[in-house]
């Protein structure tokens, strides 16, 4: 059966908001089989925004699995992480999930592997996936030389990924948090 492949989670930080997107596409071999697939949710009542590039399947589980750990660490978002990551990568199961996180609150942005990383990022912005590189140069220009707000810059840049990355698409979602809606 070949690969499932195909999402670009981008995440951005500015002016005391934190916006998350992702595109729909889900690609199967050279097939695209889902144009609207949802890969980024908002949580804990809107406080904290995660996506994932990967497995849908492997995706959901961790969505759970973090969930669970927040609920375990009382809602912090880092130690939350933390206690993933080292689960994701010492559990014989877990280790075989194929798939990326990443988990932002109004204070900060994580990316989770199953390598055991937690890494944040050293600037505003953060992407993965497969369209992730071109996501996140967008992103940084923007942010770097425009007024956009963190939900508009995420929201073009993913359509930049879009029209470079065969395994993006143009149906992007958004979730944000922190500060005055823009």
């Amino acid at each position: 059966m070949p690969d499932m492949r195909g999402t670009t989670i981008c995440c951005v930080s500015k002016d005391g908001r934190t916006a998350i997107a992702g595109d729909g596409q889900v690609t199967l071999g050279d097939t695209v089989i889902k144009h609207g697939a949802r890969k980024v949710r908002a949580i804990r009542d809107g406080a904290i925004v995660a996506g994932f590039a990967g497995s849908t399947a492997d995706a959901m589980n961790l969505f759970e699995r973090f969930e669970a750990k927040l609920d375990e660490h009382g809602g912090s978002l880092a130690r939350a992480a933390v206690a993933l990551a080292r689960e994701w990568r010492t559990d014989r199961y877990l280790r075989k999930l194929e798939a990326m996180m990443i988990v932002a609150d109004d204070e900060r942005m994580l990316m989770i592997s199953g390598n055991g990383d937690v890494l944040e990022p050293d600037g505003a912005v953060v992407a993965i996936g497969s369209g992730g590189a071109y996501a996140q140069a967008a992103a940084e220009a923007l942010v770097a030389h425009s007024s956009l707000s963190a939900e508009e810059v995420v929201r073009e840049a993913m359509q930049i990924a879009a029209r470079i990355c065969i395994y993006t698409n143009a149906d992007i979602r958004v979730e944000v948090v922190g500060g005055e809606a823009a």
